[in-house]
Parts: C-alpha cells; sequence; structure tokens
C-alpha cells in the first residue's frame, strides 16, 4: 500500500499502513475514547497483547490496519479494514470498517470524511460490493456523520463476550 497525503486546512495528514512502533499511540486513540477507556489500557504492562494482536493483524491479508500522522509524525488517527468474501448477495465481498478512530483536536477538519472516502476507494480496489460498519448506539455525532457519507442504519447489532 503506498501512503496517501490528504491536506485538509492548510495541514498535510498522511495515511500509511500501521507499523508495530504505532501500536502505543493507537492504544492511546482507544483509550482517549470515553466509551472504551475502560476495555484498553496503555501500560507499558499490558503493550504485549496489543503487540501480539498488531503481529495477527498485519499478517492476515484480509486485514488491513491504517494509521493517519501530521507532519510531525504522530498518530491521530487509525481504523481497521476487513475484507470478508461472502455466498450472500450473489457471493459479494463486503469491506468492514472498524475501529475508526480520530484525535479530537482533529476532528471538524474533514480527516475523518477523508479517511472513510479512501477506505470506500479501498474496498472497491479489492472488490467489495458493499460497505459495512457499526458504531456504538450513544455514538449520536458519529451515526449523522455516516449518514452525511451515504450510509444507510439498516441491522441491528449483538455481540456476545467470551
Amino acid at each position: 500500500m503506498t501512503q496517501e497525503i490528504f491536506t485538509l486546512s492548510g495541514e498535510n495528514f498522511h495515511l500509511r499502513r500501521a507499523v508495530e512502533s504505532d501500536v502505543v499511540p493507537i492504544v492511546e486513540l482507544m483509550v482517549n475514547d470515553v466509551l472504551r477507556r475502560a476495555e484498553n489500557t496503555a501500560t507499558a504492562e499490558d503493550r504485549t497483547e496489543y503487540i501480539d494482536a498488531f503481529h495477527a493483524i498485519d499478517a492476515d491479508p484480509a486485514q488491513l490496519l491504517v494509521v493517519v500522522t501530521d507532519d510531525a509524525a504522530t498518530v491521530v488517527a487509525t481504523m481497521q479494514l476487513t475484507i470478508i468474501p461472502g455466498l450472500a448477495r450473489m457471493g459479494a465481498t463486503r469491506l468492514l470498517v472498524e475501529a475508526v478512530r480520530v484525535d479530537e483536536k482533529k476532528r471538524g477538519n474533514g480527516l475523518g470524511t477523508a479517511m472513510m472516502e479512501w477506505a470506500i476507494a479501498e474496498g472497491q480496489r479489492r472488490g467489495a460490493a458493499l460497505v459495512q460498519l457499526t458504531s456504538d448506539k450513544s455514538r449520536e455525532d458519529a451515526h449523522r456523520f455516516y449518514e452525511r457519507l451515504g450510509f444507510e442504519p439498516s441491522h441491528v447489532g449483538f455481540k456476545l463476550f467470551l
């Protein structure tokens, strides 16, 4: 994957495949998310599990973990893409977009839109006929954001923690 550059409000942002050294900044974005703070920790003792997970993601050709950095090489956003082949819809391939995080100081300048437009194009490049994502019920601002991009609320999601 080649690096993409977005210039938004006079600032350059660099979207690229994540590398191991990005894991801690990605976790920090998750820890800064009020809804997910309790599920994540950025302490040094817990990094092994995150590094192991990163290696599993990075080794799987159906997965693409990306980060967005600013000109100072600070990770300011991330998302994970998963390509899912399927039999439904006449064998349609789906792109699942997960774990979208944008640093709250970088919101409102079009970065999230640029990221999602890139993800949609990447899905098309990989043969996806459908892009899907989930969003916590309480994230009303995110729901409006996705709807502005053309996404339609279509399903009720369920989880079973094991």
